[in-house]
């Protein structure tokens, strides 16, 4: 049977943002669990003929999954900003472009960082429980605990990419001193714009104190910060001449401050989580708040699930970019849905006279370069 337009499989519903495609009476099939289907119909589906894929990061696409196809996949519409699902170097060997949806979750992320960082540092969780069990008795002043302020301390941003620089940017409301440090490329420009608004904020009197924002080393950054945010992406040994997997570890922790708090809204395997619950349990530092894992759903017998370190350490369900407009919007401008159906008909209706290196939403574009 000949299809007069392209059939695409979407692994889950992202929402209305696929009526785009109805509307353009593409062949649309999408599974409809709220599960991740299993790979073995991701395989199927390939090897049907669909010329475009819908992912998440729950699916894993590598050669398995491209050689299945009988020359008619033609693009791996991705619904997040990291692909560490998609083997690249398998996309590149089956000339399969991909795409991702950065740029418009990143203040949802950075904002989510954000108020992490505050309900931990804060106590929110400790003190609804206390409420919640009708164990608030009475009223004193530092008894039955205390949290601790935000404005003022010093935060270290771990990676300035854009979602860093959004954390940044919040940071800078609450008058915090910002120690920035990224293995790959320093923005020094957007530093020193900040340092000037912070100059500006002190010289008319909104803030009471001169706070200041530079980059430094990792050791410095983590042993000085109050408050430690990570926002660099996942890159493993070979990868990359400046790895992250497991950037935060037994020996990185113990740089930190007895009354220092992470928080990690980044990749999951950034952070080794058998030493951060070590640190917790052993009190290095203060606390762990933390939205993704190295494994996700985060497995039952994890040791970040210890009930000895659970008034310190928030565990949530990758759940920063979590927000309406960033998640469903059908507008590529504002929402992950539209931003990946816009980087799927890129591709598929040949936008950008069929170039695939000036297709904006595209990861792989070195699969395509010209020689």
């Amino acid at each position: 049977m000949t299809h007069t337009k392209p059939r695409v499989f979407a692994t889950c519903d992202i929402g209305d943002a696929l009526n785009i495609l109805r509307g353009k009476g593409y062949d649309l099939e999408v599974y409809p669990s709220p599960e991740a289907p299993p790979k073995s119909l991701i395989v199927e589906k390939v090897k049907s003929g669909i010329d475009g894929l819908i992912t998440t990061l729950r699916d894993p696409i590598d050669a398995e999954v491209f050689a299945a196809s009988p020359g008619a996949l033609k693009v791996v519409a991705q619904y997040a900003v990291g692909f560490d699902n998609i083997n690249r170097a398998d996309a590149n060997r089956f000339k399969i472009p991909f795409t991702n949806t950065a740029d418009v979750l990143t203040e949802a992320t950075a904002e989510f960082a954000f108020f992490l960082l505050g309900a931990l540092a804060r106590k929110l969780w400790s003190a609804e429980r206390l409420t919640r069990e009708n164990r608030w008795g009475y009223w004193h002043p530092y008894l039955p605990f205390l949290g601790d302020e935000v404005t003022g301390k010093t935060v270290a941003v771990i990676g300035t990419g854009r979602i860093g620089l959004a954390m940044i940017k919040k940071c800078t409301g609450f008058d915090m001193n910002i120690l920035c440090f990224d293995p790959a490329y320093e923005n020094r420009d957007y530093i020193h714009a900040i340092q000037e608004m912070k100059d500006l904020r002190f010289q008319r009197g909104i803030s009471r104190e001169r706070t200041t924002i530079r980059y430094t080393s990792l050791h410095e950054a983590l042993s000085s910060a109050d408050f430690i945010s990570l926002h660099v992406p996942l890159l493993r040994e070979g990868e990359s001449s400046t790895p992250t997997y497991h950037l935060i570890n037994e020996t990185t922790l113990r740089m930190m401050k007895p009354n220092a708090m992470i928080v990690n809204t980044a990749r999951g395997p950034i952070v080794d989580e058998n030493a951060l619950a070590k640190a917790l349990r052993e009190n290095w530092i203060a606390g762990a708040a933390l939205d993704v894992y190295e494994t996700e759903p985060l497995p039952a017998n994890s040791p970040l699930r210890d009930p000895t370190i659970a008034d310190r350490c928030r565990l949530l369900p990758h759940f920063a970019s979590a927000a309406r407009i960033t998640r469903l919007s059908s507008d590529p401008e504002k929402g992950m849905a539209g931003r990946c159906i816009q980087g799927l008909l890129d591709v598929l209706e040949g936008n950008y006279s069929g170039d695939i290196t000036k297709m904006p939403y595209v990861v792989n574009k070195e699969a395509f370069a010209k020689s």
